[in-house]
């Protein structure tokens, strides 16, 4: 099998603030109808600190979730694992999780379901400057290196990839790299302070951290031929509830879309509220978000997670698995088609064009 990833999208160092306990405990009461026929108007949201869950921030800061009738809370995690344990225990409505740990934990039986997208690329790899004496010199630099990653997580099955296409083994030879992995972005990033580890993982925005700090870029995914366009962090809630509770998920995918919108018409309020959840320098969020390395958008983009759930399966992160029942497009598109018939411009045009090419 080619291993070259073909995805579709064609659209463009805090710590744990909090964990499950700390949350609204309503989310898991009994639903009650809310304004305009909603189930549950008490929503909450978890994300990582990552830049690229901006959906989330935006929705929030602009007032997109109030005007759709939803009094959401945000907090944040510092992995996929606590997320998914927030969704199955009814602590979280909505969680922004990485594509592959998604896939992975679908396949191990979890009933959770993908609704729509966050980002598209946004991640690579970092490295101590003196291996590199610049940015993006590939993954031949890391022979010999220990690396740290973390384990089923995009990065590191975008790092196989890589590495099997170069020819490169995983191990602790002159002329293979060792993977040390690490239970979260965060430890993997700190690891980097260790002389035995280095380089390391990251995902938006520590790429621009590590560089504000004196590392350098080993790549950018969205830089690599064989992983451009990749669905990154997904929407992702318990299938149960997309079904129960279908007019609060359209509302909230309608604040999500419109926090799109907004986020490609105001650069610069978008950065402002996106500071208030990631606190780094506005310089460094502008990067981020707007410089080509990764993007945030609603679509589901079906079809290139089914291909990057193809791929981590030939590399044995996971066994096959039937992921029909767990990816519902629905949502997304009647949410879209809602707000276009409010009016449209060509913001939400290109949302629907990609939707119908790729969905």
């Amino acid at each position: 099998m080619n291993n070259k990833i073909k995805f579709l999208s064609a659209l463009t160092a805090a710590a744990l603030l909090t964990g499950c306990s700390a949350l609204n405990s309503s989310s898991s009461a009994p639903a009650s109808t809310g304004g305009d026929g909603l189930e549950k108007t008490s929503i909450n949201i978890g994300h990582l600190n990552s830049t690229a869950h901006l959906l989330a921030f935006v929705a929030k800061e602009e007032g997109f979730f109030s005007e759709e009738g939803l009094d959401v809370t945000l907090t944040q995690f510092s992995s996929a694992a606590e997320l998914v344990n927030g969704l199955e225990s009814d602590k979280l409505d909505v969680a922004f999780i990485g594509s592959v740990p998604t896939l992975t934990f679908q396949s191990q039986g979890h009933d959770v379901s993908i609704f729509g997208g966050a980002m598209t690329n946004g991640h690579g790899y970092v490295i101590k400057s003196e291996y590199a004496d610049e940015d993006e010199l590939g993954v031949e630099i890391l022979k010999g290196r220990n690396v740290a990653s973390v384990k089923n997580s995009v990065q590191d099955a975008e790092l196989q990839i890589l590495l099997k296409n170069a020819g490169i083994d995983i191990g602790e030879g002159d002329d293979e790299v060792n993977i040390v992995y690490f239970d979260s972005q965060k430890d993997a990033y700190a690891a980097l302070l260790n002389k035995s580890i280095d380089a390391a993982s990251v995902y938006s925005p520590y790429a621009s951290l590590a560089k504000s700090q004196g590392y350098k870029v080993v790549y950018y995914c969205a830089h690599e031929e064989a992983l451009q366009n990749q669905p990154c962090c997904r929407q992702v809630a318990k299938t149960s509830s997309l079904s129960s509770y279908p007019n609060t998920y359209n509302a909230i995918e309608r604040a999500f879309i419109k926090a799109y919108h907004f986020s490609q018409t105001d650069h610069e309020q978008t950065i402002k509220d996106v500071k208030k959840y990631i606190d780094i320098e506005e310089d460094s969020i502008e990067v981020e978000l707007y410089d080509g390395f990764g993007f945030s958008n609603p679509d589901p983009d079906k079809q290139g997670t089914i291909e990057l759930k193809n791929s981590i399966v030939e590399l044995g992160y996971t066994e096959d698995y039937d992921i029909e029942p767990l990816y519902n497009t629905d949502i997304y598109k009647k949410a879209l088609e809602s707000i276009l018939a409010e009016g449209s411009d060509d913001i939400y045009k290109s949302l629907e064009e990609h939707f119908n090419d790729y969905e």
